[in-house]
């Protein structure tokens, strides 16, 4: 039996793609009612009775609550398996909170759950790792087990989120600029080829040209700025990049 604590857009895709490989679900979700196949529970704690593995798939604010309130009907041994995008940190906390009754995981979900479903790459460390990968691993899910303490997965996620939500906020700031500019289609067509002309190169371009470029392209990113804030567009992204460019002419 798996329990699957939080049943929204990833939770919910996950437990039905474990029926439908096999696998006897329970799941939980006040708020959400269970996918076909799905046995649905009055409470976490029912869903965790007699399950050898946890998902716990809510959000890190959630993450403590759910362990509190599933962790009494875990029998000693039960795989924590926390899924939350949550700071090594919290991670730790729900690893200290568990104490014996459980053995956790840290899970690091590394891509959109939508489309794969159950085979969205995921990471895992802490004691639970191994035993997770065990479980999810022969019914489909690519999982690369880390050596190292819970926290681990989690670190390697927000890094990896660092780069892939600041990019994302930086094209979003530059297309409603662009937008405003009356430029929206061609700047769209520019991001879209340097994106598929990008190789493994092009990280040590960006890095080392940073870096030798900085004070220049430290006036460049002001001037951007500049032109945002005449369009009536935000320049968050152009100003953290004005300010590490800075850093960077200095250091």
């Amino acid at each position: 039996m798996i329990a699957v604590l939080g049943l929204g857009e990833a939770g919910g895709r996950f437990a039905a793609d474990l029926v439908a490989a096999g696998a006897q679900v329970r799941g939980y979700d006040p708020r959400v009612a269970a996918p076909r196949g799905v046995h649905p529970a009055r409470d976490a704690a029912e869903a965790c009775h007699g399950a050898g593995v946890v998902l716990s798939v809510n959000s890190a604010a959630d993450a403590l609550d759910a362990l509190a309130q599933g962790l009494p009907g875990c029998a000693p041994g039960t795989v924590w398996a926390e899924l939350n995008t949550a700071a090594p940190a919290v991670k730790e906390a729900v690893l200290r909170a568990a104490g014996e009754r459980a053995v956790v995981a840290d899970v690091a979900i590394m891509a959109p759950v939508p489309p794969r479903g159950l085979r969205t790459p995921m990471a895992a460390s802490g004691p639970g790792a191994a035993p997770f990968a065990a479980v999810l691993g022969p019914l489909g899910t690519p999982i690369e087990v880390l050596d190292g303490p819970v926290g681990l997965a989690a670190t390697r996620k927000l890094l990896r989120s660092v780069f892939y939500k600041g990019m994302a906020a930086a094209a979003v700031e530059a297309l409603a600029a662009a937008r405003a500019a009356g430029l929206e289609d061609w700047l769209a067509g520019n991001i879209a080829e340097e994106l598929v002309r990008a190789d493994a190169a092009t990280l040590d371009r960006l890095v080392t040209g940073s870096v030798t470029h900085a004070v220049r392209r430290t006036h460049e990113m002001e001037a951007a700025a500049a032109l945002l804030a005449g369009l009536g567009v935000p320049a968050r992204v152009a100003q953290a990049s004005r300010d590490w460019l800075e850093d960077l002419s200095t250091a």
